[in-house]
């Protein structure tokens, strides 16, 4: 069974960092908003693989728009018998019975065009979806909730801050109507707050930034899974802007290490970071994109870089300081492996 995974070395990697965590899932059930996406998938393919290789006998019960489309998009996940799907939408969903000791609340529509689009929605998804989930977490037993955040709860990165720390004040300007994601995100995160104080649920908070790994979109906003898509279909490798903006990658088997760190181990109502500390220009992303083919792909600039530049270049970076002390957590794949393993699944 394991070697059928094209996935098993790094689930092997994601239980080796979270082998000692698990045991409080022995017996349960977990309840996923989200479960179909990115995030989601990450979380199904480590829960399962841990589940049968730690003989956990826990259940997973996931949330999903389209049950359907998810059996055709990973129908080994989706037909596991420790997974139930369940149709619904995360502001209106009904609740299932039983007892559910964990809950990760991943839902959530991160598409720029939407935002642009219809940013009432994006934010009535966000803050309803989340107290829905909550109201769901007060009434099934719930002991430890996780809120799956964002850095752009920080807005926008002031030039002369590197890293961007949890403390720091910043936030999303509240007159742009852009703004509808963090503000989102920074209401959703204030409801655990308040619901944390009325119920005594742990709330787990992970603000996280930008990811590459299998189940990338490759078709959306995110630039990495755009420079791939680019490179698979032979190039060039076209980046929009000037290429200057830093910007920095986790690994998504490293993502998932964190995300289950930080439900069974992190502090309640303290957020953490989850993401690379480790700069890289948009346009070095590119190159490294281009390196992994043979022979080496173009890459295109098609914005014009701004001679007159007084200030640094655009960053988005986190201090990962917290995570890192107050949790072992850290980024244990390269950059350049991550892209590989990336272009690796999708050729698959």
């Amino acid at each position: 069974m394991r070697t059928q995974n094209p996935l098993a070395s790094d689930l092997d990697h994601i239980l080796d960092h979270t082998r000692d965590l698990w045991d409080e899932l022995r017996g349960q059930q977990i309840f996923i908003t989200g479960g179909t996406g990115f995030f989601g998938c990450w979380l199904l393919e480590s829960f399962i693989w841990a589940n049968e290789n730690l003989n956990l006998d826990a259940h997973a019960t996931v949330l999903t728009r389209s049950p359907e489309a998810f059996q055709v998009k990973a129908p080994h996940l989706a037909g596991n018998e420790a997974v139930t799907l369940i149709q619904g939408d995360v502001r209106t969903f009904d609740f299932p019975s039983g007892t559910f000791s964990h809950i990760i609340h991943a839902a959530t529509e991160t598409s720029t065009k939407l935002n642009d689009e219809n940013p009432l929605s994006m934010l009535d998804t966000i803050v309803a979806g989340t107290r829905h989930t909550l109201d769901f977490a007060k009434t099934c037993g719930t002991k430890k909730f996780l809120l799956t955040s964002s850095g752009a709860v920080y807005g926008k990165q002031p030039p002369e801050l590197t890293h961007i720390p949890e403390d720091y004040p910043g936030a999303p300007d509240p007159m742009d109507p852009k703004s509808a994601y963090g503000q989102g995100k920074r209401i959703a995160e204030h409801l655990c707050t308040l619901y944390a104080r009325d119920t005594g649920i742990e709330m787990k908070i992970a603000r996280c930034f930008a990811f590459v790994g299998p189940y990338l979109p490759l078709d959306v906003h995110f630039a990495i899974g755009n420079f791939i898509r680019d490179a698979m279909n032979g190039g060039p490798i076209i980046v929009k802007g000037d290429g200057t903006p830093y910007r920095s990658y986790l690994y998504a088997a490293d993502l998932a290490v964190w995300l289950w760190t930080i439900l069974f181990k992190g502090k309640s109502c303290r957020p953490y970071n989850v993401g690379s500390d480790e700069a890289v220009s948009i346009v070095e992303v590119a190159e490294q994109v281009a390196h992994c083919f043979s022979p080496i792909l173009q890459v295109e600039i098609r914005g014009r870089p701004n001679r007159n530049r007084q200030e640094p270049a655009e960053r988005y970076i986190p201090d990962a300081d917290r995570a890192k002390n107050e949790l072992g957590l850290g980024k244990l794949t390269s950059l350049r492996d991550g892209i590989a393993r990336t272009i690796c699944s999708q050729q698959g």
